[in-house]
């Protein structure tokens, strides 16, 4: 079941949402300042590929560097993140093959305002 939510979702919204945070990251590895932010963005657009049987963790290991930067993404990308993961969802939800995919771009907003520090890992 997985794989066949994977592979709508890959088609409905995941490979948009995928390039979205793959130029994101492009445009931050400009900058060697942000590249930490890159590499996050890369990490997302993995994510947002193939999101089902996957989840987010957080690293308790993370330090005080991973929380400024968390700072600092919220302020100038997290917000605007999650206001597009919640209005991308809001029309999938319309239709009932939809709602399991709308229900997957919800799930991606705790990373997309905190990437940093966070792990994404298989749910088995």
């Amino acid at each position: 079941m997985r794989t066949i939510l994977n592979v709508i979702w890959l088609l409905f919204a995941g490979i948009w949402l995928a390039i979205g945070y793959a130029i994101a990251g492009v445009i931050c590895c400009i900058l060697i300042v942000t590249i930490p932010f890159g590499i996050a963005s890369f990490r997302i657009a993995a994510y947002a590929l193939w999101p089902f049987g996957r989840t987010v963790e957080r690293d308790p290991d993370a330090g005080i560097m991973s929380t400024l930067g968390n700072i600092i993404w919220l302020i100038f990308a997290g917000w605007w993140l999650a206001i597009g993961h919640v209005v991308t969802s809001i029309p999938l939800f319309i239709s009932i093959i939809g709602i399991p995919l709308g229900i997957a771009n919800l799930k991606m907003i705790p990373v997309s305002l905190l990437p940093l520090g966070a792990r994404i890992v298989d749910i088995d």
